[in-house]
């Protein structure tokens, strides 16, 4: 059927007009999204430097200022995160350690891994989990259970102060350090975690620094438990909570590292740990000494 031109132009100009309304439309939209979409990308460049502050370093320094400014934040960060591709986790997730004890070192020492497939995937505070985050509660459970040897009824959380083993665990400690305010949320556990927390439970710490390394030798031949925050090195590319747990006749360490059996099955040069360990470590680190306090022993705890 043939349309009459005067039709055929008003259609004409229907198309005309709906096309520009689109266009108009689509202008609209485009100049809502443009603040809507420039805040969200202000906001993720933010929260990338937050979160790798090196990476946007070395953008603005570089050669000898970038490796001070590098070694400035190994110095000063309190991140003990570890990536789950991280060699060291991948080979202990999955793995029940359940009844894993050295027993070559001056006191029998409870070995507890992070990435434990029984607790890896439970929280540690409110953005980590146990299994990337939790090498300080899981360093102070060692040693607790180590020295004390039983399930303490002063725990809180969700384990309601009982615990299906015959120590404190990670979990356990995890929720206690969380509630007491010793997780850093994003990072890992404040260094005040492990003087205060040995203290809750009855014990004795004394900070130790590197220059006293005859205190650490003295203080493990003599049954104490010694824990340390490492920096970058050997024990991880950022920091990280051990347990040094014994000396050996030839003087090399003995320690038990809460991300790698393996490492805890080694022996190592005192020399080794102590130029690796965080130097501008808190609450009187890097080491700890930790015993038995007199308040303890006097008291019937079982």
């Amino acid at each position: 059927m043939a349309i009459d031109p005067a039709t055929a132009k008003i259609l004409a100009q229907l198309a005309l007009k709906a096309a520009a309304d689109e266009e108009a439309r689509k202008r609209i939209i485009m100049i809502a999204l443009i603040p809507v979409i420039s805040v969200l990308l202000i906001l993720t460049m933010f929260v990338h430097i937050i979160t790798h502050p090196l990476e946007y370093l070395s953008t603005i320094f570089s050669g000898n200022e970038l490796a001070q400014v590098t070694q400035l934040h190994d110095s000063f960060s309190l991140d003990q995160t570890i990536d789950i591709n991280d060699t060291s986790y991948r080979e202990s997730t999955g793995i029940d350690y359940s009844g894993v004890t050295f027993s070559d070192g001056a006191i029998d020492v409870i070995y507890f891994n992070q990435a434990d497939k029984r607790w890896a995937d439970k929280p540690y505070g409110k953005t980590g989990t146990i299994g990337t985050s939790g090498c300080g509660p899981t360093s102070l459970a060692m040693v607790v259970s180590s020295l004390l040897g039983h399930s303490s009824e002063r725990m809180t959380g969700d384990s309601k102060g009982m615990s299906p083993y015959p120590v404190v665990d990670p979990v356990q400690m995890s929720n206690w350090a969380y509630e007491n305010g010793y997780r850093c949320e994003g990072n890992g556990s404040y260094h005040s975690l492990i003087p205060d927390g040995a203290r809750y439970f009855g014990l004795k710490a004394e900070g130790c620094t590197v220059n006293e390394p005859q205190r650490i030798v003295d203080a493990l031949a003599n049954g104490k438990l010694v824990v340390a925050i490492m920096g970058k090195g050997h024990f991880t590319k950022s920091g990280h909570f051990i347990v040094l747990r014994g000396v050996t006749g030839k003087g090399k360490i003995l320690v038990a590292d809460p991300i790698s059996k393996s490492r805890s099955e080694q022996e190592w040069d005192l020399s080794l740990i102590l130029n690796e360990a965080c130097k501008q470590a808190g609450s009187g680190g890097p080491f700890w000494i930790i015993s038995k306090g007199e308040s303890y022993e006097k008291e019937d705890h079982y």
